[in-house]
């Protein structure tokens, strides 16, 4: 097990990540951002490749040794020292190897694997350094055989597709069957002889290529997909005993697909969820992992290969006859710390596995003679003359369904295994140069190193594609004046397929050197930098062009004087320019975390967004999808980032459901497989429950949210007030009727006579806090909606509440009521009341539809986008509506309470003051004073007020004189005129006196 970590790439460095990964030795440490906990996985090795290198002259990496981590730097040349020789020395030893490359998209896998330029990476070495020994035993004089296969397949979405067939792929893809002594494989998969170095990268070109091209054709997501590539590695020999033998490796290369974040939830409850097989595989490798890790620890368990192809496949390198090694990369950044730690934990779970290897030999004659028995046995399996036995592992405990599932396919599995045989046999026969011969005969193509040299002269196309591993593969030269691009219907110069390309889709002239584009017919979908082009426009160095919705390419001139100084062009900073001519904001500048994710999102769905429009318009599925921006608050969450949702419109009915991002991606990928159908001219069309543009008009609605906010019950101050209902676009759609009482335990309200008002929450620590929440009716609601209900969650609660849906009206009455109690009062409880709020969602059902209007799928999203711009986006993430504004208008409502709670309270002690004038009271009782100031409502306060010219007065005048002149700085020949002070100045001695004395009721209060 080797784990490495790379630098920063660009959208890390743009958000100023900071630095989790540390490694000490063979173990790699993580420490979680957001507490600082570090958590520790020990590997075989650790290698570090996040800084502390240097570009030396001839462009190679190597350590820095100025740099603090210059000594941890680890280069290719020591990763292919600790892994590359070892698989080496397997090969030549006979033993099958396979290597595994896992982590997140953009973490480095390439880098270690393949490498770029002079920094080869394990791969590239370990076939220069094979090469290199078979020349080298050659020159020896040696009398052994050398043979290498090389083979290239793609898992996608359970279909497995040979990458070496530019042919399109066969429905379904190639069938995985099973052989009772090699295991698994991919029935028809090209195996094809090659004898250097240079012919390897040229079929991995050529497979690199065709992948890309379907990838291209229906912008399918490469991370999702896994890459096997394997090399057999033959010697044959004289051995001891006079035989020749044949000593055989297999060495498979295993890039698996992006560790990415899956968030599954937004696709939970969707009934075609199960229908999406693209995450079966990575899943299904991770309970083989899991299983075989039990295993190795002595557990019981039965290993599920059979559920995915690929753990099918990878059956012998994970639990059989092969050494395995996996490389698993990780970034280092803050941002990807949940990926990071998925895969770390991943690779120790795999680090587990035990496996046995052992050397494939045999004498050529022994192979050959298996063969032939094993064809004459299963010729006679097919004519019935034995019983046909259904061939299992001893380790899988199959149930009886799956028993009858593989009997049925065991006379087809026969048939294809004779054809194998009977073909394998011929080869057997044939010499290695004649296998080759009939390579290159067969192979046809231009040769890397040709179409790198044409580039250098001619105007060119290179296409865009999100995985940067497969952008600059197709390659279409500009090499006539005029030249014409379609799909394959026309007789076009440059033939595209994809969604939304027609028969005469656009036209590239050349001038005098200067290039020009223009479309061949109104109303198609091509696009310059962002731009939709409708008449001729000038074709510049590094132009992005968008042919239909899948389709994205760079326009390259090398003859142009500003190539040299010209940005490198990619397919993020393509859909980015397109996303902000739409409105959106995508700068990367000062963007925090969650910011910088919700562009990532945007940038991620507007393609997959168009495309499916571009789906819909093609079957006329009456469909429409839009792109919005959703924020906690308009989910009805109280908090949570900002998000990026899928608007989906009917256009017949004018019904619309808003799906999550997930479930928009699940449904998008069966899309593409029944447009797939429809261009292959097979059975395309689904019925309702299966179809994914369809939509279910019972399915509840997410009408609108209202958050109350609870600071006024951190008072004991009641809440009644009529608050708007905002939708996921941030609109008013209606009115909701709140009330938020203060109660007693069993619910009975506190009105201004019980006096629970307090001047500060910490006055209710320890205390009891119960309260009534309100939530009367609605008011204005859209029309379109019945069974309309209200759910909330108060502090901690997991399950809502819910009120009685009420049917067929714009104007609710749920007249909901609830006693929410809390005991003891702590300050997290405090918190939550004085900081935080409910949140309300309403919730309906959509009326069925009465009448349906037919209409054209296409011309009704061309008019709609003629009319609201050239992108599908139901909103921006501009902000519309201020989520604040509500907050501010309780708060400020919560404030005028207290100010007239607090007036009233003044009021009453001013009218003492003016009594006890009148009725010449030099003190007053602050019991008095206290029974005045703390009176619940006025009534009570004017029965304390009427004791006032009956309280008598304490103390003597020579008391008061003493007081006066201590408080007031009065001298003594003043005594008579400070008995007759004004009524301001006994004012200000009560205020003072009171505020110094009012803990005590024995005391009094001089006037």
């Amino acid at each position: 097990m080797f784990f490495l970590n790379s630098p920063y790439n660009r959208r890390e460095r743009e958000r100023n990540a900071k630095c989790i990964i540390d490694m000490k030795g063979p173990t790699t440490i993580i420490t979680d951002p957001s507490d600082n906990d570090e958590k520790k996985f020990a590997f075989d090795y650790s290698y570090w490749s996040h800084d502390g290198s240097k570009e030396q002259a001839d462009g190679y990496y190597g350590p820095d040794p100025s740099h603090p981590n210059g000594k941890k730097f680890c280069d290719q040349k020591r990763v292919f020292e600790d892994i590359g020789v070892g698989i080496l020395k397997n090969a030549w030893e006979g033993y099958n190897t396979t290597l595994f490359a896992y982590g997140q998209t953009g973490s480095g896998k390439s880098w270690s694997i393949v490498g770029y330029g002079i920094n080869k990476g394990v791969v590239p070495m370990f076939c220069e350094q094979i090469f290199k020994g078979i020349d080298e035993k050659k020159k020896a004089g040696e009398k052994t055989e050398f043979e290498i296969m090389f083979s290239m397949l793609e898992i996608y979405n359970e279909q497995v597709r040979d990458l070496l067939d530019s042919k399109p792929p066969k429905r379904g893809g190639l069938k995985v069957r099973q052989h009772p002594k090699k295991g698994f494989y991919a029935d028809g998969l090209q195996i094809t002889p090659v004898s250097s170095y240079s012919e390897i990268e040229d079929k991995m070109e050529e497979g690199t290529t065709n992948r890309t091209v379907a990838s291209t054709n229906m912008n399918a997501t490469s991370s999702r997909a896994h890459t096997i590539v394997g090399m057999t590695f033959i010697q044959k020999f004289i051995n001891a005993a006079g035989e020749e033998t044949t000593k055989s490796a297999l060495i498979n290369l295993v890039d698996l697909a992006g560790s990415e974040r899956a968030d599954s939830t937004g696709a939970t409850g969707d009934r075609l969820k199960e229908g999406a097989a693209i995450n079966q595989s990575l899943s299904c490798l991770g309970n083989v992992i899991s299983a075989l890790a039990d295993r190795s620890n002595g557990k019981n368990t039965r290993v599920p290969f059979r559920d995915s192809c690929l753990t099918k496949l990878l059956k012998n390198a994970l639990g059989g006859n092969s050494k395995t090694i996996m490389i698993a990369a990780v970034s280092p950044a803050d941002i990807n710390y949940d990926e990071s730690l998925s895969t770390l934990r991943y690779a120790d779970r795999a680090k587990q596995i035990k496996t046995t290897a052992s050397v494939n030999e045999d004498p050529t004659e022994k192979l050959i003679r298996e063969l032939q028995e094993e064809n004459e046995k299963l010729k006679a399996m097919l004519g019935g003359n034995v019983k046909m036995e259904v061939m299992k592992d001893d380790d899988e405990d199959l149930s009886d369904e799956e028993l009858a599932k593989l009997k049925q396919e065991m006379e087809e599995e026969y048939k294809s295994r004779l054809e194998t045989n009977a073909k394998e046999m011929e080869e057997m026969h044939k010499t290695f140069e004649e296998r080759l011969a009939e390579a290159h005969k067969h192979g046809g193509g231009q040769h890397l190193a040709e179409i790198l040299e044409k580039k250098k002269k001619m105007p060119y196309l290179s296409n865009l594609n999100m995985d940067p591993q497969l952008s600059g593969h197709i390659v279409l030269f500009i090499e006539k004046p005029e030249v014409t691009i379609g799909n394959s219907k026309g007789s076009c110069d440059i033939m595209l397929k994809g969604p939304s390309i027609v028969e005469n889709h656009a036209i590239i002239r050349e001038d005098k050197g200067a290039f020009s584009i223009e479309p061949s017919e109104a109303n198609v979908r091509l696009m310059r930098n962002g731009k939709l082009v409708t008449n001729k426009t000038e074709l510049k160095y590094n132009d992005r062009l968008i042919f239909g919705t899948t389709q994205y390419f760079v326009f390259i001139n090398p003859k142009d004087k500003s190539a040299k100084d010209a940005p490198t062009v990619n397919f993020e900073m393509a859909q980015e320019e397109i996303a902000k001519k739409s409105g959106f904001d995508v700068t990367s500048e000062n963007k925090t975390r969650d910011e910088a994710l919700l562009k990532e999102d945007i940038v991620e769905l507007m393609p997959a967004v168009e495309e499916c429009n571009s789906i819909s318009e093609e079957l006329d599925k009456k469909m429409k999808f839009e792109l919005m921006v959703v924020s906690a608050e308009a989910r009805g969450e109280l908090k949570g980032r900002t998000e990026v949702m899928v608007r989906v419109v009917n256009l017949e009915t004018k019904h619309e459901w808003i799906w999550p991002r997930e479930k928009f991606m699940n449904r998008k990928f069966l899309m593409q497989e029944m447009y797939q159908n429809f261009l292959e001219g097979e059975e395309w069309d689904l019925p309702k429950e299966r179809d994914p543009f369809s939509e279910d008009y019972e399915a509840e609605f997410h009408i609108g949210s209202v958050k109350i906010w609870l600071q006024s019950l951190a008072y004991h101050i009641e809440i009644k007030e009529q608050l708007d209902i905002t939708d996921f676009k941030g609109q008013e759609v209606g009115l909701l009727n709140v009330e938020l009482i203060p109660c007693d335990k069993k619910g009975k309200e506190y009105t201004e006579k019980d006096d629970v008002f307090v001047n500060s929450p910490d006055e209710l620590k320890g205390k009891d806090v119960n309260f009534v929440v309100k939530i009367l009716s609605a008011r204005g609601l859209p029309s379109q909606f019945t069974d309309i209900y209200l759910k909330y969650l108060v502090y901690h609660e997991d399950k809502y509440t819910c009120s009685n849906p009420i049917k067929n009206t714009i104007n609710p009455d749920w007249n909901h009521k609830r006693v929410v109690n809390f005991t003891k009062a702590d300050d997290e409880l405090l918190k939550y009341l004085s900081e935080s709020a409910i949140m309300v969602q309403i919730w309906g059902k959509q009326k069925p539809p009465k009448t349906k209007k037919s209409i054209n799928t296409k011309q009704a999203i061309l008019s709609d986008a003629l009319r609201k711009g050239q992108t599908s986006a139901a909103n921006t993430n501009t902000k519309v509506f201020d989520s604040d504004k509500v907050k501010y208008m309780m708060k400020v409502a919560m404030l005028e309470k207290r100010q007239q709670q607090m007036q009233n309270k003044i009021d009453a002690l001013n009218r003492m003051l003016e009594l006890a004038d009148q009725h010449s009271k030099k003190k007053i009782s602050t019991q008095l004073i206290k029974n005045i100031y703390h009176a619940p409502t006025h009534d009570q306060a004017e029965k304390c007020l009427k004791l006032v010219e009956k309280e008598k007065d304490v103390g003597n005048d020579e008391d008061d004189t003493e007081f006066e002149a201590a408080v007031l700085g009065k001298d003594q020949p003043d005594r008579k005129r400070g008995k007759s002070g004004n009524s301001s100045r006994s004012s200000s001695s009560m205020s003072s006196r009171s505020g110094r004395n009012s803990k005590s009721s024995s005391f009094c209060v001089v006037l």
